[in-house]
């Protein structure tokens, strides 16, 4: 790729954001998950207390403004923005007023359907009694609500009424757009993938909530749908590392490529090995792969080493 695609990257010391997922152990099981999160799937070599840690003090040696995860005590205290994502099923009031005394950029939190029956569905083993408590516990500590929708064929005749639920509990922001086919969606595909006239009445749909709301509630819906932001990437490369749980570095959500090890390579390393990547060619190849052939997404999770990293090639567990 060009040199003025990588520019704006070219010239951070380190990436602005850093998206950490902890664990891919979790309480529900998403039929939509992206990452393939549910009970029991932890990784065998998830990093440990002590190395999260390590990675963490790193995060905060090198600058690094803005991070989306969950060891948050250890960041906010040094003063990184944080925000959290959460399913909400856990949040109580005290876990609120834990985090309100941290530097919370916002907690979001996903609503994925307005009734009990369609929520369940989607989010097997949720509880969306306990979504909304959380949705309200966050408020109530004086924290900035996000909300966030994943739409299927299970849910898409709630949107609207997921749109107003955010509303009224007081979010600031609405995010959604096409459902990603990834990790146990792609899996799901044929289940869960709407016809391309909803997709066309869901956008049309968010655009006059969007014109309707403005000012009260923020709708977040672009790039709508995956491909238009791989295309974004290559042309020009976002300032992001995604850390996995066992301390890989991906290039993008969407792509199997890992360009480092945090568990053996310093942060600042793996911010260079990600620029790298998205400057040689094997990366936004595939990106234009991905784009042309949706097909590709369902290989996003098969993580592959790139000859970039400092570490030696290994196939995910």
């Amino acid at each position: 790729m060009s040199g003025r695609g990588i520019d704006p990257v070219a010239q951070l010391s380190a990436p602005l954001f850093v998206s950490w997922q902890l664990t891919r152990d979790c309480d529900l099981c998403c039929l939509h998950c992206c990452t393939e999160s549910a009970p029991g799937k932890r990784l065998p070599d998830e990093l440990d207390a002590d190395e999260a840690m390590r990675v963490a003090d790193q995060i905060v040696a090198l600058g690094v403004p803005y991070v989306m995860l969950c060891a948050a005590e250890r960041l906010g205290g040094a003063g990184v923005q944080l925000k959290i994502e959460t399913n909400g099923q856990r949040l109580d009031d005290g876990i609120a007023a834990r985090l309100a005394r941290l530097p919370i950029r916002s907690i979001q939190i996903s609503l994925d359907g307005d009734t009990e029956a369609t929520y369940a569905r989607q989010r097997v083993n949720g509880s969306l009694a306990a979504a909304h408590a959380a949705c309200r516990a966050v408020r109530a500590a004086g924290l900035p609500l996000e909300v966030t929708f994943a739409p299927t064929r299970i849910n898409l005749h709630e949107a609207e009424a997921v749109i107003e639920r955010a509303r009224a509990l007081g979010a600031f922001r609405f995010n959604s757009g096409r459902l990603m086919r990834l990790g146990t969606a792609a899996r799901q595909w044929r289940r869960l993938e709407p016809s391309e006239a909803e997709w066309a009445a869901f956008r049309s749909l968010l655009d006059r909530a969007a014109a309707r709301l403005a000012g009260e509630l923020e709708l977040c819906y672009e790039p709508f749908a995956i491909a238009d932001g791989l295309a974004a990437s290559v042309a020009s490369p976002p300032a992001t590392l995604l850390v996995l749980p066992n301390g890989w570095v991906k290039v993008a959500a969407a792509l199997p490529h890992v360009c480092a090890d945090l568990r053996h390579d310093r942060l600042e390393d793996a911010w260079d090995a990600y620029r790298a990547a998205w400057r040689g060619a094997t990366v936004p190849a595939a990106a234009r792969r991905a784009i042309t052939d949706a097909a590709h997404l369902a290989l996003a999770n098969r993580w592959q080493m790139l000859s970039v990293a400092t570490s030696p090639s290994r196939e995910s567990p």
